[in-house]
């Protein structure tokens, strides 16, 4: 719905001035035979991404990744240079790099219609009642532990991880971010409450992606532009009651209403889908062979931070069976190798 919209609004511009929009989506070999519907991704994107090229009639580019492309210990190099840290989304991170170094071949600027879901209401989080009531960051919140292949990883080496007072840690960040919101007279409990959730998607959350996506495009020299960070747009439905922002009972009421008459049917009913991960399964095989090699190195400086018991169960696991958590952990643990390896850090124990 989000760049949907941007397209459908860019394209009519152009259209006016006798131009054509150009559009480009990330996309992965096998994805149609591969992909399998859950609750964060219902619906694979290939098919209305087609929709809405056929529906603007735009010069239209799919970006196909292999999983060894995303698996390529080049490419996260790359990846983990450009973004500094150790950490990361896994192959969302290598996949956008890759889009947006092939944009980059035909543009020096393109539009991206990130941030939408922060100011308008679009995660699924935001619209269950158990989030809604609890008292931490709502993206944690929505983690549903219960489900086996959502556990925890473990990752963290347990001698570290007992120094680490990391749920004091989130009581504290939660609580001074929570007091930065000032009350309304006569706001009622629930409209509080969902007025507080939008307010940390606007200041904690959607900074994550926001850094994300400019080192990921001015790594590859791409000026990355995103129309629904416009302060004006952010401060007026920031003000906007949530009654008003779900007003038809489902998530971004506003702009799906607003952008209606410019999108094919099917995107505009279509049910919040967050940005493509690939399900090829022989992208955490190429996982686990890295982290195979990481486990003969008997000294390397990784393991004062990550668990080894936990990496060796990890690679010895099905790689059919591994679930979200246990994938990206072992991205977790590869990205943290290569930033060790790339600035030698000295790691000290106090």
């Amino acid at each position: 719905l989000d760049s949907s919209a941007v397209t459908a609004l860019a394209a009519r511009q152009l259209r006016s001035r006798g131009a054509q929009v150009r559009t480009f989506a990330v996309d992965f070999v096998g994805q149609t035979e591969n992909f399998t519907a859950d609750d964060m991704r219902p619906t694979q994107d290939t098919p209305y991404v087609h929709d809405v090229a056929k529906h603007v009639s735009s010069e239209h580019s799919d970006i196909v990744l292999d999983h060894a492309a995303l698996a390529d210990p080049d490419v996260r190099r790359i990846v983990i240079a450009a973004r500094d840290i150790p950490t990361g989304l896994g192959d969302m991170d290598a996949s956008l790099y890759l889009l947006f170094k092939a944009i980059r071949e035909h543009s020096t600027v393109a539009l991206s219609g990130e941030s939408a879901d922060e100011v308008f209401g679009g995660y699924r989080w935001f619209h269950l009642p158990e989030v809604q009531r609890t008292n931490m960051f709502p993206w944690m919140a929505a983690i549903d532990t219960s489900a086996p292949n959502n556990q925890p990883s473990g990752l963290i080496e347990p001698g570290l991880l007992s120094a680490l007072d990391l749920p004091g840690y989130m009581r504290d960040t939660y609580s001074s971010a929570v007091a930065e919101v000032e009350p309304l007279a006569g706001e009622s409990e629930h409209e509080r409450r969902m007025r507080v959730i939008c307010y940390l998607h606007l200041t904690r959350f959607v900074r994550l992606l926001l850094d994300r996506k400019d080192r990921m495009s001015m790594a590859v020299g791409l000026e990355v532009r995103v129309p629904f960070c416009d302060h004006r747009l952010v401060e007026y439905v920031y003000n906007t009651p949530w009654s008003l922002k779900t007003y038809d009972g489902r998530e971004k009421s506003l702009l799906r209403g607003a952008a209606r008459d410019v999108l094919p049917q099917s995107v505009a009913e279509r049910v919040k889908s967050p940005y493509p991960s690939t399900q090829d399964p022989q992208y955490p095989v190429a996982l686990q062979q890295q982290a195979k090699e990481l486990l003969a190195e008997s000294d390397n400086q990784l393991f004062s931070l990550v668990d080894r018991n936990w990496l060796v169960d990890t690679v010895g696991t099905d790689a059919t069976q591994l679930g979200f958590a246990s994938r990206h952990g072992l991205e977790r643990a590869l990205n943290l190798a290569t930033w060790l390896e790339m600035y030698r850090p000295e790691l000290r124990t106090s």
